[in-house]
């Protein structure tokens, strides 16, 4: 299984519908869920303190719908960074050895100290900057490119 874990909502109706698209896309090769946990006011992030604390928080809140078996990757800017045909040897590697995978995606202040312990793989997505929704259907739509390259599929071109 595979549970895609965003701090914040997901507000933006088209993002909304391409997330759906991928997630109906994915459902044949494996089972597919995606967990919100509410994201902090962040108005201070000039305030070192108040910015440590909501990241805390939130890394409270992501840290409670982790089970312990779990296989935690966590999207983060200081991660790995693979291309799609290494994501997908990834992808299988971790499904070898773990039933459960859990793609954490952090807040706008970035991943907590202990989701950052947590992670048993930190993974950099791109050196490009997206918004924290993008991020969920760009991740979604790897996770579908890593399936049609494990398949031989053509949609990988």
């Amino acid at each position: 299984m595979i549970t895609i874990l965003a701090i914040g909502k997901m507000k933006d109706k088209a993002l909304q519908s391409l997330q759906a698209e991928y997630c109906k896309r994915i459902s044949p090769f494996q089972k597919l869920e995606i967990l919100e946990v509410r994201d902090e006011a962040n108005d201070h992030t000039d305030r070192e303190g108040e910015v440590r604390l909501a990241m805390e928080k939130e890394g409270e809140r992501a840290l409670a719908k982790i089970r312990p078996g779990d296989f935690v990757i966590l999207l983060d800017l200081h991660g790995s960074e693979w291309t799609s045909e290494a994501f997908a040897s990834q992808l299988r590697t971790w499904h070898e050895s773990s039933r459960n995978m859990v793609f954490v995606i952090a807040g706008s202040l970035g991943p907590s100290r202990a989701l950052v312990e947590r992670a048993n793989v930190r993974w950099k997505l791109s050196s490009l900057t997206f918004t924290h929704l993008m991020t969920r259907v760009i991740l979604l739509e790897q996770i579908y490119r890593a399936y049609m390259i494990l398949g031989g599929r053509p949609y990988h071109k």
